[in-house]
């Protein structure tokens, strides 16, 4: 039988082996989450952020913080969030825009999007809406792009993501016709100067463009996705409006620093899949005609990888060149 004295070094042993890293993995959270959104307040990313977060605070008693970090496509926040602590409690929740689109768009990143990061889970999928305003000439995607034709290079796209860009690219490379490309640090941003007619038309997110189209503000002429989206059933693609075999959808999310312990990925991963099944994501969802995409870290990882080929590809085709 061990000594007395021998019995309180070791429990003091196995005390401090529970204390620490290892005891802050167990309590995993204890403190406010930091969840980094690359775009502005109002766009997708941020409704989808919040309502994550609401649940999540719920589920944990621990509040969440949206921290918009708008700008350079997304690279300001993703460049943020690879250098903070590898804790958990810096969480990106970004889209294709960082993690498979950037790659291709430009010629220096100020992060690596597979060696800077963990993933933790995929959240949802959706398309995009083309979009003018409701007083415009053309009411459907044939009327635009005769418009297009006729004085090429006049008309101005906007754009406040990668993938509301390469929409845009992509359709004008398909179509045959000459944009004239506006960059934005988000969509909300476009939306704002398209209203006032700053700009001809605009690819956007769902959540951003949708509640302008029920407003009567804008026209929605088509949607990116190969189906309809229940949210504007009237609205047809892109493919059935004209320009046939367009499809350009967009995806969600989460992330973490590389080195992230992977109890603290797995907890989160179990939290935000909780938090897809929530009333207000679900809403998030009904609203912009998306749908939730729960993955395990691996199977994000591998979906990245295909992504980043395809969406690679996709920009090859649209003779977009790197910045």
């Amino acid at each position: 039988m061990p000594h007395p004295q021998r019995r309180l070094v070791l429990a003091a042993l196995a005390s401090l082996a529970l204390s620490g890293p290892a005891w802050a993995q167990a309590n995993y959270p204890d403190k406010p989450i930091n969840f980094v959104v690359p775009f502005a307040a109002a766009s997708a990313t941020d409704s989808l952020a919040r309502a994550l977060g609401q649940s999540i605070t719920e589920q944990t008693g621990q509040p969440v913080v949206a921290d918009n970090r708008a700008g350079a496509s997304g690279m300001i926040a993703a460049q943020f969030a690879a250098r903070a602590p590898a804790d958990g409690y810096t969480v990106l929740i970004t889209t294709n825009t960082t993690h498979a689109a950037n790659t291709h768009l430009y010629k220096k990143l100020s992060y690596d999007p597979v060696k800077d990061f963990v993933p933790v889970t995929g959240l949802g999928k959706g398309g995009q809406v083309l979009v003018v305003r409701s007083d415009a000439p053309y009411t459907n995607v044939v009327e635009l792009l005769d418009a297009a034709r006729q004085a090429p290079g006049k008309l101005s796209f906007g754009s406040g993501s990668s993938s509301s860009r390469v929409a845009g690219e992509l359709f004008q490379q398909m179509a045959g016709v000459q944009f004239l490309h506006v960059p934005y640090r988000s969509n909300p941003l476009g939306i704002t100067d398209l209203l006032g007619g700053q700009i001809q038309m605009m690819f956007t997110d769902a959540s951003t463009g949708v509640p302008q189209v029920k407003a009567n503000k804008l026209r929605a002429l088509g949607v990116t996705s190969a189906q309809r989206m229940p949210v504007l059933p009237d609205v047809p693609t892109i493919d059935e409006a004209g320009v046939k075999g367009y499809d350009m959808g967009y995806w969600f999310a989460a992330y973490v620093p590389a080195g992230t312990p992977a109890p603290v990925v797995q907890r989160l991963n179990a939290l935000l899949h909780q938090a897809l099944k929530s009333p207000a994501v679900r809403q998030f969802f009904d609203n912009s005609g998306g749908v939730a995409f729960p993955t395990s870290p691996e199977e994000l990882g591998k979906f990245q990888a295909a992504e980043t080929d395809k969406w690679g590809r996709v920009i090859k085709a649209a003779g977009i060149e790197p910045e």
